[in-house]
């Protein structure tokens, strides 16, 4: 039964144009260059940075990446209208969607079930692009839209910005590979300083109730036991002489200020609530008219405090549970701060200083590392593997280095050198002590191989016919055969003919030499049951291809010359003329 149920989807001119469908992207092989390379430290690091047109590099990451990737985070051009120094931030909105579709289509691939897409962008194509994103990861893979604040406003004199308000707000789109698996953001707690907050709440009319000490919770003795609902035993204790005294009267009594006695008393400060609990209801149960304050210990067998000791204090005849300051803030130097869970508004980065951090000017496409540091902080652990394909002036990179994460991160422009490398080799020396280098205790060390994108597969000769690139020495030439049949790149240390590895027990053999029936009739022999082989030469003997039913033989060039469009440099802004052409030979089709 043929399913007709339309789908909702965005629709532009030159959305289903070939050259842009990711399985035509030549898949180039990577190639390092060791002279550029920062890896004195480790010569086997992971951490990869990528010259090239991210497309084609995106594509050269398969098969060896796809489904390894933790966290991507990409800040891609805002097509804003205004070109920029290092980039062109400047395409008709077909063209810019055009661009963004294939490049998100292969960074889904990347992604591990339990990973995360994190995209900044602002209001520019915020709409259209949450509609793409919604048709490539599916809408029901939306975690959330964070708001972040990005500029500073300029005042009641600054300068406006046409007719419309100042524009200070940046989104970031944050996208599941599979939100069922998706184990939840780790936990980061933004920072408000506690006094700050009081006279804030105290100007709205609100009241703080955080305000009261326990000078002393006196003398404790068993009560009685009961369970929780799991059947967990609770230890109940009576406390008497209790002593509680207000913040105001241990200001008067110890001649302090306001803040001088919260920092004081800052372990034995309080508020009560009356939070409904199962616990406290027992808790009532099993104390009523028996005094005025009560502790408990247990043990719980589920939830944050599963298998820790736990104990709470309930105050006066109704039990309230008394709630710490000491919970919710932390003191930092001479000062207290409280502690929120994040939310889906951020601000308090540092964008004044924001051109000095990584010691390289990148105005206007400078992201703060304490940003990308809590983008990291939420989404991944050490080690974990990040990419950012629009890698700028090296942010991500940076960050990810300092906070312990294998990176890959790939940039297009000459920047890649003048401005990535530059800031990785200060963060590998240690010197680059700007953005979060004091908060993560930077000291330098790590490493980093760079690389370059192979030229393309295929080339014409003279005479317009397509010969394999000079580039292509038998080495460069297996590495490039595996990408364009789909195998790994993996050649084995005791068969000489397997070169790559495909699903199942499939292998790839590469070879320069005239294949005969000799060489595959010994190749024959060794294959083990189940396998089967691919050759691909460049010249075979009549009759090779007719000994065994297990080794199908392609020959190269031919054989892959329809399996991706060869030759392209990059995937720039080339899609206008041919999106236009598209729609023309529509429209003379429909006449």
């Amino acid at each position: 039964m043929t399913n007709n149920k339309q789908k909702l989807e965005l629709t532009w001119i030159g959305k289903n144009n070939p050259e842009y469908d990711i399985s035509n992207i030549e898949p180039r092989i990577l190639e390092e260059n060791s002279e550029l390379s920062n890896c004195t430290n480790d010569p086997n690091t992971e951490n990869m940075l990528i010259h090239g047109d991210n497309l084609l590099a995106l594509k050269a990451l398969l098969p060896e990446y796809e489904g390894k990737v933790k966290c991507i985070y990409i800040d891609p051009p805002y097509n804003t209208g205004n070109a920029f120094e290092h980039y062109d931030d400047s395409v008709e909105h077909s063209t810019w969607l055009s661009l963004m579709k294939p490049r998100l289509e292969l960074l889904k691939m990347l992604l591990r079930e339990d990973g995360i897409l994190c995209v900044q962008i602002n209001d520019e194509e915020q709409a259209y692009l949450k509609v793409l994103l919604d048709e490539i990861f599916g809408r029901s893979n939306l975690i959330n839209q964070v708001s972040v604040k990005m500029k500073q406003t300029s005042g009641a004199s600054g300068g406006g910005e046409d007719k419309r308000l100042k524009k200070n707000i940046e989104f970031i789109l944050n996208y599941a590979k599979n939100y069922q698996v998706f184990p939840k953001f780790n936990e980061v707690l933004e920072e408000e300083n506690l006094f700050e907050l009081i006279n804030e709440m105290r100007e709205e009319g609100k009241s703080w109730k955080y305000t009261r000490v326990i000078m002393s919770r006196g003398d404790r003795s068993f009560f009685c036991e009961v369970k929780d609902g799991s059947g967990m035993p609770i230890k109940i204790y009576k406390h008497t002489d209790v002593k509680i005294n207000t913040i105001p009267e241990l200001m008067k009594n110890d001649g302090l200020t306001e803040e001088e006695t919260y920092f004081k008393y800052f372990d034995n400060i309080f508020r009560d609530t009356n939070a409904q609990s199962s616990i406290r209801a027992r808790v009532m149960e099993a104390t009523k008219g028996e005094g005025d304050f009560f502790s408990i210990e247990y043990v719980p067998r589920s939830g944050k405090s599963k298998g820790q000791i736990t104990t709470s204090f309930y105050k006066g005849n109704n039990r309230d549970l008394i709630a710490w300051l000491k919970d919710v803030a932390v003191k930092k130097k001479n000062s207290i701060v409280k502690l929120e869970k994040l939310g889906t508004y951020w601000d308090g980065f540092p964008l004044n200083n924001l051109t000095k951090e990584g010691g390289v000017l990148f105005p206007n496409g400078k992201k703060p590392e304490a940003l990308i540091q809590r983008i990291l902080e939420l989404t991944t652990q050490k080690d974990d593997l990040v990419i950012d394909s629009f890698l700028g002036s090296g942010t991500t990179v940076a960050v990810a280095h300092k906070m312990g994460r294998k990176y890959i991160g790939i940039e297009m422009g000459n920047h890649a050198y003048t401005h990535c490398k530059v800031r990785l080799d200060k963060v590998v020396d240690g010197s680059d002590q700007g953005g979060v280098s004091k908060v993560v205790d930077w000291r330098g060390g790590g490493a980093y191989k760079f690389y370059e994108l192979a030229p393309s597969f295929i080339m014409k000769d003279e005479f317009g016919n397509p010969v394999i690139d000079i580039f292509y020495n038998d080495a460069k030439l297996v590495k490039a055969m595996c990408k364009l049949m789909n195998f790994t790149y993996q050649p084995s240390s005791t068969e000489y003919w397997k070169h790559g590895i495909g699903q199942g027990k499939n292998y790839l053999y590469v070879t320069t030499q005239l294949l005969t029936s000799g060489m595959i009739q010994q190749i024959a022999a060794h294959l083990a049951e189940g396998e089967s082989l691919i050759v691909c030469p460049k010249k075979f003997e009549p009759g090779a291809d007719k000994i065994d039913d297990r080794i199908t033989i392609k020959k190269i060039p031919q054989s892959i010359l329809k399996a991706c469009h060869f030759g392209k440099k990059e995937y720039l802004l080339p899609i206008k003329e041919s999106a236009i052409e598209e729609n023309e030979s529509e429209e003379e089709e429909v006449e």
